[in-house]
């Protein structure tokens, strides 16, 4: 039975909800009645893809970029709560470099969902930037001549229009869960951590003071109620099992690239910095890298079967900054993998974090004891195989359901690699984004305005790429 939205509204109003709500999160049933025993066709093994690149970007909501993507799910209206009530008001388009800085942790979900209302982004407060309310500020889109390498990857591959965060939450915890399936921190899977830790770099580097939020499913005479604690965690340096644990099982090569800093930790932005046996141990030094160095790897044929990269500060599409080199950014890397002997084998995926505030008009389809499902946020896949649309140029918009552990379960399906046990699990692979039974395509270069080169040469921002 899959939760509604009137049930999340309860979740966010405190309550779990029924058993059987209580019961999707944890039995492991799939959004679209599959089980996690059901592998992946042949198929879809590694016969056809021996190399994954996930690149995770910054802070944006699938209706800020794709809005008016054809086919696509979208909208140019939202609906707005005012002290008369909720209206419908039209989202203004506008340029790429968004000076407001919108607050997305869990309280703002609570408030932008508003009981399955979607009417709260306008209660948001805008940053240093933009102080105040944030008012119709985040009911916007994305000039798609600002972001065209996306539109164009779009148009030739896959879309995802229905790709849901792990939890309603910010950044440490959406990178978390792509490399770990979720954040939870004790056995019982009843203490989640939720928003960012109190002091950066968010990890083992941070002060030794620091701490984060949890969220905490307590049982009560009524059921299950899910509490927020601020500030209640642990320090944010963890034991749990992350896709590195099954990759290093199966002997399949994996690194993480993200930003240095300027103690040299590269702690800034790096999911793997909050993971203990990583940080410190002797992977640290030998697959963690900058994101240059995955251009150099690329090139000198030494690509890890398993990526994930992150961008530097000017090349997010983080809000709060002028920076609009995001979109050739990741043009560069798919152009990188399409013009390299990598092709034939590889699949790029491209993911956004977390919703940045930014207004979404489709409800999370369910609820779990951990603070999800979170907003939409775009997906892109890039392969040789990826499922053909109808289109003049190829492109396919996906309906499926998703959720961040729909790239983990992928990535578990192609090396047999078996499965985190959390919402990896339950999630349905993105493998319908493939045809395997196809020809595999001829790449075309995507058209950006920044380079490779540029990229290689550009020097350390030494910046965090969020704060949130």
């Amino acid at each position: 039975m899959r939760c509604t939205a009137r049930a999340l509204g309860a979740v966010l109003a405190g309550s779990l909800g029924t058993a059987s709500c209580a019961g999707l999160a944890s039995s492991g049933a799939g959004l679209h009645g599959f089980t996690a025993s059901q592998a992946v066709p042949d198929a879809g093994g590694s016969h056809y893809i021996s190399h994954v690149v996930v690149v995770i970007q910054e802070n944006r909501s699938f209706d800020d970029f794709f809005a008016t993507f054809p086919g696509a799910d979208g909208a140019t209206q939202g609906r707005m709560k005012t002290p008369s009530g909720s209206i419908l008001v039209n989202l203004h388009r506008v340029p790429l470099a968004e000076p407001c800085d919108f607050s997305h942790s869990y309280g703002d979900y609570v408030h932008d969902y508003d009981g399955g209302a979607m009417d709260g982004f306008n209660l948001e407060y805008g940053g240093p930037n933009c102080l105040g309310q944030s008012g119709a500020a985040p009911y916007q889109y994305v000039d798609p001549s600002q972001i065209a390498p996306y539109w164009d990857i779009a148009q030739q591959y896959v879309l995802a229009d229905h790709m849901f965060t792990t939890q309603g939450s910010g950044s440490f915890t959406g990178h978390q869960a792509l490399i770990a399936g979720g954040t939870t921190i004790n056995p019982e899977k009843t203490k989640t951590l939720v928003d960012y830790p109190s002091a950066m770099p968010w990890g083992c580097d941070a002060p030794p003071k620091t701490v984060t939020s949890m969220l905490v499913a307590e049982s009560t005479i009524h059921g299950p109620v899910l509490k927020y604690r601020y500030r209640g965690g642990p320090f944010p340096c963890l034991g749990y099992r992350t896709m590195r644990d099954l990759l290093d099982a199966k002997g399949i090569s994996w690194k993480y690239y993200s930003p240095p800093e300027p103690v040299g930790t590269g702690a800034f932005w790096n999911a793997f910095d909050a993971i203990e046996a990583v940080r410190r141990g002797p992977q640290w030094s030998t697959n963690i890298a900058s994101p240059t160095t995955f251009f150099i790897d690329v090139d000198e044929r030494t690509l890890p079967a398993v990526s994930w990269i992150v961008p530097t500060q000017p090349d997010s599409d983080h809000p709060g900054k002028h920076a609009v080199a995001g979109p050739s950014w990741v043009a560069s890397i798919v152009n990188a993998i399409g013009e390299s002997t990598y092709w034939q084998n590889t699949a790029v995926i491209v993911v956004w974090d977390d919703w940045g505030g930014f207004y979404d008009h489709v409800p999370p389809p369910f609820f779990d004891r951990w603070g999800g499902l979170g907003f939409r946020v775009p997906m892109l896949v890039v392969s040789p195989y990826a499922l053909r649309g109808s289109g003049v140029h190829g492109g396919y918009v996906s309906h499926t359901q998703y959720e961040f552990g729909s790239i983990l379960k992928f990535i578990e399906h192609v090396w047999s690699l078996g499965s985190l046990h959390k919402t990896d699990e339950r999630a349905t692979s993105i493998i319908d984004c493939f045809d395997f039974s196809q020809a595999p395509r001829k790449f075309n270069a995507i058209p950006s305005k920044y380079s490779k080169e540029y990229f290689l040469h550009q020097p350390p921002s030494n910046e965090p790429v969020d704060t949130e």
